[in-house]
């Protein structure tokens, strides 16, 4: 650790990992439900326990790249953050309005948004804790070094934030209000999101690897653009039976077709990157969750969205399994990996704990991504049948939910596998192992790159 305010990033890793057990948790609970439907309904409905499950997802992955940010910027910059005390003051108030989310779902209180059904209070948090946020960070690469890097994540939460204000235009008109709603939703995940994956990435790559930084921000920009072009015009693919005008179908068939060519572009680069480096670092589960990033991204995010992308196929598959079996392994493999990339680098470091439980961190890598992987495909099955007998054939939906039973069993068992696996990557980042030994600051310094 080269800069003493880079400790800031270690709240947002802890608070985003404490979430992340409890994402995963009620995600579990959440398939419980579906094999046995009755299951704690008058206590927590299974529209709550969705909602905690979503809402803690967003949160913490977002309060993950909080944390990375507050790190890498640092070193990018090649100067202290600006104020760690707005840091930690930003990071209290948006864990406090994370919790009181969660409760106030647990009571009943929500919007009624999909992902975006907190309160108007708590969204003028989010928006005043992005605030202090960016102002902070702006400030740090404003006094300090300018790379590609620190730009182009600087460019992506800035867009995180301006899109968020969508969120407080609530039109009437329906299909307005899915418009709108998914400038939020799709610009994020499949947008500004994917710059800030980038530039986590490449930050990784060159620390990791050793490759001239000329080499790596050439990639990180070719990634962007291809990001960028496709993920704009792709939310067309959300527009197909809203009531939009028929050209959407066009325009989003063949922008949300190119969406793989970015994801393709991030497996070439990573790859790529550790072939050209060559470079024996002893971090190699920080490797391995990058490499995993790039591959997991790349089937979840580009080829299970393809799979359901043009509209011909869409029209029978929308809203079904397969979008579950999408959604899991995309958000797991672009931005949850990612996300523990970064702590898995940073942490041994932040916690002066090297080395650590890098072995049962990678173990807890297998397990998790088995659990994932072994979900897609079970969900993925249940999905085509969906909607090949209740979307094809005309079944009714409770019928065919009946037929779904067991792969709705094997779903429950992956998802507590990666509970599991989950707990597994907390322990190895938290508790060291018997031959770990403290660090001294000036070991910190010769061990940053």
């Amino acid at each position: 650790m080269k800069y003493q305010s880079q400790k800031v990033a270690l709240y947002y890793f802890v608070g985003a990992l404490v979430l992340f057990l409890s994402q995963v948790s009620f995600g579990a609970l959440a398939g419980a439900v579906y094999v046995w439907p009755n299951l704690l309904s008058e206590t927590i409905p299974f529209s709550v326990i969705r909602m905690i499950h979503t809402n803690s997802l967003i949160v913490w992955l977002l309060m993950g790249f909080m944390g990375a940010a507050y790190y890498l910027i640092a070193e990018e910059a090649e100067t202290e953050i600006y104020s760690p005390l707005i840091a930690k003051i930003q990071f209290w108030l948006f864990l406090f309005g994370g919790a009181a989310a969660i409760v106030g779902y647990l009571m009943g209180i929500h919007g009624g948004r999909e992902f975006l059904e907190q309160p108007t209070w708590i969204k003028v948090a989010i928006v005043v804790v992005a605030l202090m946020f960016l102002f902070n960070l702006t400030m740090t690469v404003l006094k300090g070094r300018k790379t590609a890097v620190s730009m182009v994540l600087i460019v992506g939460l800035w867009g995180v934030a301006l899109l968020f204000l969508f969120a407080f235009y609530n039109p009437v008109n329906l299909v307005l209000d899915k418009m709108f709603w998914w400038f939020v939703v799709h610009l994020w995940v499949e947008g500004v999101w994917e710059l800030v994956m980038a530039s986590i990435l490449a930050f990784l790559m060159i620390k990791l690897t050793g490759v001239d930084r000329e080499v790596v921000e050439k990639w990180l920009y070719l990634i962007v653009s291809l990001a960028l072009f496709t993920g704009l015009l792709g939310t067309g693919h959300h527009y197909y039976w809203i009531g939009t005008p028929g050209y959407w179908q066009w325009i989003g068939s063949v922008f949300s077709t190119l969406e793989v060519a970015p994801f393709f572009a991030m497996v070439l680069f990573t790859f790529y990157m550790v072939w050209k480096g060559g470079r024996n670092h002893p971090n190699k589960a920080a490797l391995l969750w990058c490499l995993g990033c790039s591959v997991f991204a790349f089937f979840g995010a580009g080829v299970w969205g393809f799979l359901h992308t043009l509209s011909n196929v869409n029209y029978y598959s929308h809203g079904t399994q397969i979008t579950a079996a999408h959604g899991h392994l995309a958000f797991y493999g672009a931005y949850v990996m990612v996300n523990i990339a970064i702590m898995t680098y940073a942490m041994p470091k932040l916690l002066g704990r090297e080395p650590y439980r890098q072995m049962l961190n990678m173990w807890g890598f297998w397990v998790t991504s088995s659990g994932v992987a072994f979900m897609t495909f079970t969900l993925t099955f249940a999905g085509t049948i969906q909607a090949h007998v209740q979307r094809f054939i005309g079944e009714s939906y409770m019928d065919v939910q009946d037929q779904l039973g067991f792969f709705y069993i094997l779903r429950l068992g992956s998802g507590l596998v990666v509970v599991i696996g989950a707990f597994m990557i907390v322990y190895s980042l938290f508790v060291p192992g018997r031959d770990a030994r403290r660090v001294s600051p000036s070991a910190h310094t010769r061990a940053a790159e």
